[in-house]
């Protein structure tokens, strides 16, 4: 009976902290699509920020400790250059495409991550398990049946088709990452990966910027509400590297990019509670369908 109920409680943490994850993307997403709709393209500089902030609360407690990396440094290098890759390439799309698109072809993230696990880690699933990630994205697919019904019209100046190029190429980026913190964090603690992804993360921007951004950052006017919209995407994500770690350790990354499925829920309740605009129905009947598969797959 005991045990019965440490799993249970496990199962709701699990949930609990995914959803969080979810929520913090959710946020880091709609402030970047805001910047992208002023017109400046600094992917990242937005990202430089993130890491920065993680650098300068984790290597602090790491030099504290006094010992050597348990994970050489160059597997932390080569997981922030590809995780890099992918914010910029996510970032980018904004520029050319709808959240709406970026939120459809983010789910697969889920599929890379179920076919590299089982390559490289060795998972195996189940029916159970499949049948969860299938109720996932069929749950999604209910959010851009209703965003298909609104009336809102594309910008013409949008080039979906290169915005979709990108995600697809950002998601690769992401199910990398996402294999590289699973195995790190499972063989080390939290602190040394997350500081070391803080660290090469600032490294690996700040030459890009460098090389590829200058321009763009120059030409950025730095009002009240630019400079709100990259500490709030800075915050947001500052949260989600935070977490990260904790349900990639307890659940894999698979459970993990499922429930990120749920961002775009988070993403309606933002723009409910924060901007009064009416959501369809559908919406609401779409997170009741991801939450029922993100529990079939956990339940395993």
């Amino acid at each position: 009976m005991e045990i019965k109920t440490k799993n249970a409680r496990g199962l709701l943490l699990v949930l609990f902290l995914g959803q969080l994850v979810a929520f913090s993307l959710a946020a880091g997403n709609f402030a970047s699509s805001l910047v992208a709709n002023l017109g400046v393209n600094a992917p990242l500089t937005q990202s430089f920020f993130v890491y920065l902030l993680l650098t300068l609360v984790y290597v602090p407690i790491l030099f504290h400790r006094r010992q050597k990396p348990r994970i050489p440094w160059y597997w932390y290098l080569a997981i922030a250059f590809i995780d890099v890759q992918g914010n910029y390439l996510f970032v980018e799309a904004y520029q050319y495409s709808s959240i709406t698109s970026i939120t459809l072809l983010d789910c697969w993230t889920v599929v890379w991550v179920i076919i590299l696990t089982w390559y490289i880690l060795g998972t195996r699933y189940s029916f159970w398990q499949f049948l969860g990630a299938g109720t996932c994205v069929a749950g999604l697919c209910l959010v851009l049946l209703s965003d298909a019904r609104s009336p809102d019209v594309q910008d013409p100046g949008k080039i979906p088709l290169l915005g979709d190029a990108l995600v697809i190429a950002g998601t690769i980026c992401y199910a990398f990452t996402n294999i590289g913190q699973e195995y790190c964090v499972k063989k080390n603690d939290r602190v040394e990966l997350v500081a070391m992804h803080g660290l090469c993360g600032v490294l690996v921007t700040a030459v890009q910027i460098f090389i590829f951004e200058r321009k763009n950052l120059e030409a950025v006017a730095w009002s009240p509400t630019m400079i709100s919209l990259f500490a709030g995407y800075a915050a947001a994500t500052f949260m989600f590297y935070n977490i990260t770690p904790f349900v990639l350790k307890m659940s894999g990354s698979t459970l993990f990019n499922l429930s990120l499925l749920t961002s775009d829920m988070w993403a309606v309740a933002i723009r409910v509670f924060l901007y009064q605009q009416k959501v369809n129905w559908l919406y609401y009947l779409a997170f009741t369908v991801v939450a029922i598969g993100l529990i079939i797959y956990s339940l395993k």
